[in-house]
């Protein structure tokens, strides 16, 4: 270990203490993520407890200009923490709920509290913290407002910068921004809360937040929706919203591929259906008070197998047959990353041509890849996509080719490469590729502003730069 790196652990240990501080083989939870994709031996992992911690971390590592990555709960799937040669923070210490306002209907929270948890400490309340995907239960607060994660409840809640008040933020030269506010309304002048939401630990480290909470649903009614043409999709949606005066706060998509992957994944999974179809919806509908849902899911759904519409339903009878039906749903990320080499895309593009999309793509696969399988899943009432193609060969060009194409289509069809996991270091291609220049010039600009030293998370989300 060379002067500086000594140096560099002298002053982790002043600030945190020897026991938070890990070094080679201790880092390997942090050093490696889930997907197998990114792994890199960081200088030092560094866990500190409070606000105050994090800020000295981050003047220590301006002194001797060292990268800082934070990292949360290392679920993400597009390399956003990976932190060779770096300092990284983890902020699973700073795990307090500060406190629960129920009146109020806020939530004040560190930045280390797993999303899950927070949903179960304010149920007591009557209340719900809606933020909903697979990786609720490992996923902390600091991870999912960095890159402004969404989920299945979009449709209903919006994403979570849609659910986040105000901030607690500590800037790359170690000041510490307070943001921390509970107003729905602040117009005194630039919204920096928003800015640094998203921006992937670019612009400082995330170490608290006033998070919004809304009335926990007591009733739901949820079914499982078989179509031969996923062209339907969107005017059943809206059946269901009129009907139910908008109370959708889930409509999923798997393909058909799909079902059949989690079928032989679980081979004791209750099958809902005999016959394989092109398209499956995942339905449901939750409200306060309305013991009635399930009676209207079922008009609707009559109706539309009248007119032809649906091919085939079935609405959950028992809580435990709404689990097994999310069950299914849940499973993507653990589906998609069973192989290797694999590409998991998070498009998006108008709910009204997600059809055309999921028509149009396998060709261009095939173009590029004659043996590629593949799968999709859509949080389908927010038209984002997530497409995962296995290509037949272990060939980088080939891969990259299948990834260029699949975002390429998306943004030719008028939407995104990008729709709620980030960017990191996955997508820098397509940023550079598809991200207007001056938008670009002007992201660079932000960074620079808020971090001219380049120390914080470097290498990720903005092209040719740090």
């Amino acid at each position: 270990m060379d002067d500086r790196t000594q140096a560099i652990h002298a002053g982790l240990q002043a600030i945190v203490g020897s026991d938070q501080i890990f070094t080679g083989v201790a880092t390997d939870r942090w050093s490696r993520d889930w997907t197998g994709q990114f792994e890199g031996m960081p200088l030092a992992v560094v866990r500190p407890g409070t606000c105050e911690e994090v800020a000295a971390i981050l003047r220590l590592a301006g002194q001797y200009h060292v990268p800082v990555v934070p990292i949360a709960g290392n679920t993400g799937l597009n390399g956003g923490a990976y932190g060779a040669d770096s300092i990284l923070v983890s902020i699973e210490r700073m795990n307090r709920i500060r406190e629960i306002r129920s009146d109020a209907r806020v939530a004040v929270v560190e930045a280390g509290v797993i999303v899950a948890a927070l949903d179960s400490a304010v149920a007591q309340y009557g209340l719900t913290f809606p933020l909903t995907f697979g990786a609720a239960g490992s996923a902390m607060i600091g991870g999912v407002l960095s890159t402004n994660a969404g989920g299945a409840n979009v449709l209903r809640y919006g994403n979570v910068r849609d659910l986040c008040l105000g901030l607690e933020v500590v800037l790359p030269d170690g000041r510490v921004l307070d943001l921390m506010t509970a107003l729905k309304k602040d117009n005194s002048g630039f919204d920096l809360r928003d800015l640094i939401i998203g921006a992937e630990g670019q612009l400082g480290i995330i170490t608290a937040a006033v998070l919004k909470l809304h009335p926990r649903p007591v009733f739901h009614a949820t079914a499982l929706v078989a179509l031969e043409d996923l062209r339907e999709a969107p005017v059943l949606l809206n059946a269901f919203q009129d009907a139910s005066g908008n109370a959708v706060t889930a409509y999923e998509f798997m393909s058909r591929s799909y079902v059949a992957g989690y079928e032989k994944l679980v081979p004791t999974v209750r099958r809902f259906f005999e016959t394989s179809y092109p398209a499956v919806l995942l339905v449901e509908l939750a409200t306060v008070r309305n013991e009635e849902l399930g009676e209207l899911l079922e008009t609707v759904l009559g109706d539309a197998m009248e007119r032809g519409a649906v091919a085939d339903a079935v609405i959950a009878q028992s809580d435990m047959q709404r689990q097994e039906m999310w069950a299914l749903r849940e499973a993507a990320a653990e589906l998609a990353f069973q192989r290797h080499p694999v590409i998991d895309t998070d498009i998006a593009v108008p709910l009204d041509r997600i059809a055309e999309y999921l028509d149009r793509i396998p060709e261009r696969m095939a173009v590029i890849d004659p043996g590629f399988t593949d799968i999709a899943v859509a949080h389908f009432g927010d038209g984002n996509i997530h497409y995962t193609v296995w290509p037949s060969k272990n060939d980088p060009a080939v891969e990259a080719a299948l990834r260029a194409a699949i975002d390429g289509l998306a943004v030719e069809m008028d939407g995104t490469f990008s729709a709620e996991h980030g960017i990191g270091l996955c997508k820098l291609p397509s940023m550079a590729r598809h991200k207007n220049a001056f938008a670009l010039d002007m992201m660079r600009a932000i960074k620079a502003a808020f971090d001219p030293k380049g120390v914080l998370n470097p290498g990720k989300t903005l092209p040719g730069g740090s």
